[in-house]
């Protein structure tokens, strides 16, 4: 650890020059300004194509600097004398593990039979041979959100109920994304208009990624907050109730939608507080192959922060506040780095306050937000890595438990590779990919039908390679796109459904397949390469059943 302390001292300097904020071009005079109070915003700019203006970078927070570094956010501000056009562009602090480097090519030649790799592939770590450039819009000063709105919605503010709000949250481990990272809305905006409509609002924001949001342990709660990231969330979701009707937008129709850790935080916004600090600040959610490693042991919290801090070169969470940006970025780019393969090393966590439980345990046990209303989707390859090692780098509590993973290795996915077992595994690396597949995403969707009685939607996205993350290309597509979108009708369909749901509260819509409620028969709608189909939910199993009871702490 010494070593990297010492090259992450070495490499601050050459950092810190690129942790500048780039500007762009200023917005034009005659866009339209809403007046939130504690300050005036502008639009940046009209799409003359969607007929949309687009609000980029309202602040919704007060930056999350020096002392309130590792807190809950703060109201930001009051700043009138100026009138904000959205510029310049900002992004929280970013970092990837080196494994994913692997991943990105193993993968896909793994599911289409082109390499074949075994046990000791994925036993190696990865050195440091030099940080990653640091991508300039980069701020620690980054809680903004984006608001686009149909010029039609925006001119009827304030006369009527107003329209239906669609909110993301993006998925990058929970160390990764940002609030424009995952695609250009237009295409849902274009789906919501052609219902003889006026369309949706959508809204994305960023939110405190990593160690700067979500560091925890028994520690830093002494004097700050974990999960500040998830409370970043929350804090915009709540701007959202504040101020959405000023752009024309209806706070009682927020449909919150995401994927991967932006749906495993989604599943943690539905459960937050045990459902025990009143209404939700959305009606409607779709999660889409929520992710997250539950983080629920109070000594793996502690050790993650005590080795951010040891490569910080500090050895307290104040002395960390002191530190300049640049210093906490390297620290935390390195440690995220060399995560085990398959981890991403931070994530939200069980905190007693924020997250009592993990979600999937306050939804076997009732403790969440029972009125919202529910549409998941999941993936048929949501994950692909080693096994019995992977378990417990994993799950590092498993390690106290050996009959537990006895249990696991020999009941739930034995080592028996006729396709017979779980996602119809044929050999190890098939293994490891349904445990994790099932353990960090699919069981979660299942989860949340169960809780809301059955009577949600789901669809299972099975388009090959049906990689995780791959519907978000589909879910954000705005014309042809063969490298990531293989058949535009699927696309197409999906996005009418996602519109149709945050519009209706149901997804179903003339011109597409019709979707069924998940129901007692566990339902799914199949988006599949050749068309649109239903099937039983494979995830509807006991080996989720035993996951839900949080039996490996």
């Amino acid at each position: 650890m010494a070593s990297l302390i010492s090259k992450a001292a070495l490499l601050a300097a050459a950092c810190s020059s690129v942790l500048q904020v780039v500007s762009a071009a200023p917005a034009s005079g005659s866009l339209p300004v809403v007046d939130l109070g504690y300050e005036r915003q502008q639009a940046s700019y009209f799409n003359d194509t969607g007929n949309f203006y687009n609000f980029s970078n309202i602040r919704y927070a007060a930056p999350p600097v020096g002392d309130l570094r590792f807190r809950a956010p703060q109201s930001p501000k009051r700043n009138r004398g100026t009138v904000q056009t959205g510029t310049p562009d900002r992004i929280c602090a970013q970092a990837n593990p080196a494994w994913l480097l692997i991943a990105t090519q193993f993968i896909p030649e793994y599911l289409t039979g082109q390499t074949v790799f075994n046990e000791s592939s994925f036993n190696t770590s990865s050195g440091s041979g030099g940080l990653p450039p640091v991508d300039p819009r980069t701020t620690e000063d980054c809680l903004f959100l984006d608001v686009v709105v149909p010029k039609t919605i925006f001119n009827n503010a304030g006369q009527g109920s107003g329209a239906p709000v669609l909110v993301w949250i993006y998925g990058g481990g929970y160390t990764a994304g940002s609030k424009a990272g995952s695609g250009n809305p237009a295409g849902l905006i274009k789906r919501s208009t052609n219902k003889m409509a006026t369309g949706v609002i959508y809204v994305s924001l960023n939110y405190r990624l990593g160690a700067f949001g979500f560091s925890s342990g028994p520690t830093l709660q002494a004097d700050g907050d974990a999960n500040a990231g998830l409370l970043d969330q929350r804090f915009a979701l709540e701007w959202v109730q504040k101020h959405i009707a000023k752009f024309g937008g209806d706070p009682s129709r927020v449909t919150v939608f995401g994927e991967s850790a932006g749906g495993g935080s989604i599943m943690h916004q539905i459960t937050a507080y045990g459902g025990n600090n009143g209404p939700v600040p959305f009606s409607q959610a779709v999660p889409q192959s929520p992710g997250f490693i539950p983080l629920v042991s109070n000594q793996q919290q502690e050790q993650v922060l005590n080795d951010f801090l040891e490569l910080a070169n500090v050895s307290t969470v104040e002395e960390a506040r002191d530190l300049s940006f640049a210093q906490l970025v390297i620290a935390n780019t390195i440690q995220v780095g060399l995560a085990p393969y398959g981890n991403f090393i931070y994530g939200p966590t069980v905190d007693g306050d924020f997250a009592p439980a993990t979600p999937g345990e306050s939804l076997l046990h009732g403790n969440f937000a029972k009125d919202v209303k529910v549409m998941v989707g999941h993936n048929a390859q949501e994950n692909n890595t080693a096994f019995k090692q992977q378990i417990q780098t994993t799950v590092p509590t498993l390690r106290a438990w050996p009959a537990v993973t006895k249990y696991i290795m020999n009941t739930l996915y034995p080592a028996v590779f006729d396709g017979s077992q779980a996602q119809g595994y044929t050999d190890q690396i098939g293994r490891a990919a349904a445990l994790i597949s099932e353990f960090i995403f699919t069981c979660n969707t299942f989860y949340l039908d169960k809780a809301y009685s059955n009577e949600t939607y789901a669809y299972f996205f099975t388009v090959p390679p049906a990689l995780h993350g791959q519907d978000v290309a589909y879910t954000y597509y705005n014309g042809p796109n063969p490298e990531n979108v293989q058949n535009p009708k699927i696309a197409i369909a999906l996005q009418e459904y996602i519109t149709s749901f945050a519009m209706d509260g149901n997804p179903n819509e003339a011109g597409v397949p019709h979707f069924p409620l998940y129901g007692d028969d566990a339902t799914v709608q199949i988006l599949n390469i050749t068309g649109v189909s239903q099937g039983m939910d494979p995830v509807a199993n006991e080996r989720c059943n035993w996951w839900q009871k949080t039996l490996y702490v």
